[in-house]
């Protein structure tokens, strides 16, 4: 099944100069929900930054399938939620969710 995105490739804008891919759930790109969870991993390749992105409302049903989910560009998902930016430099094992207010905690 072809996926329907939010944004289009024109409407892409090169917002960080940090390189690399990421996971991100298709509530995000196709739904147009912000990132309510992230979290770093160790990469699993050289061109993967270990970024996961999450809507925090997709229940183990729909993360248990992959075609709910997609590799991008790190920047792609910048132009989804620019919030995520300022915690790209995180290191591997961080993880965030947003709270009440619509800010990121860092999780322990």
């Amino acid at each position: 099944m072809e996926k329907n995105f939010l944004l289009k490739e024109e409407d892409i804008k090169q917002l960080i100069e940090l390189k690399g891919s990421c996971i991100a759930s298709d509530r995000i790109t196709v739904e147009g929900q912000k990132v309510g969870y992230m979290y770093r991993e160790n990469p699993s390749n050289d061109t993967d930054s270990g970024w996961r992105f999450f809507a925090g409302n997709e229940d183990e049903e729909y993360t248990n399938n992959a075609n709910n989910f997609e590799i991008y560009d790190l920047n792609t998902i910048c132009n989804y939620d620019q919030s995520i930016i300022p915690y790209l430099n995180e290191e591997f094992g961080s993880k965030f969710s947003k709270n009440e207010n619509g800010t990121f905690t860092k999780e322990m």
